[in-house]
């Protein structure tokens, strides 16, 4: 019984170290699989929201945006990686691409607190303006890949 113990947690932690390992070979996505918005708002939706949800969302486009500009010549939608687009997954590559993403969240970083301390003070309308446009440009990204 206790050698079928000690097989059975041998086999579990080989599988689990073999998927943790696979894990690290995989490609990386180029645009960051967080860089999606749960839902598109219209006009009436926004009114009817309180100014701290409003700032969110903002805040929360603006960071989708920022994820997936940079790459629109490459891809428009998060998961695609170096590998679906027939570039090299070597190291140099690799690094780049971590270089890329260390920078943006550095960039990510400084503007969110930078709009949690400013956006408050903007006029309501604006925001909504604001979330409306932002909301516009990710549709037309989706569309991109279609011209």
């Amino acid at each position: 019984m206790k050698s079928k113990i000690i097989f059975l947690s041998f086999l579990f932690l080989t599988t689990i170290n073999l998927a943790s390992a696979q894990d690290k070979k995989a490609s990386k996505s180029i645009i960051s699989t967080s860089a999606t918005i749960k839902k598109y708002h219209n006009l009436k939706e926004l009114q009817e929201m309180k100014k701290g949800e409003l700032l969110d969302l903002y805040t929360e486009r603006i960071t989708v945006l920022v994820k997936t500009l940079p790459y629109i010549a490459l891809a428009t939608k998060p998961g695609v990686t170096l590998t679906d687009l027939g570039i090299p997954d070597n190291n140099e590559n690799k690094k780049s691409l971590t270089e890329q993403e260390e920078s943006t969240a550095d960039f990510l970083n400084v503007t969110t607190e930078f709009q949690k301390r400013m956006m408050p003070y903007s006029d309501t309308k604006n925001l909504i303006a604001a979330i409306l446009f932002y909301e516009n440009t990710l549709k037309a990204l989706h569309e991109f890949n279609e011209i």
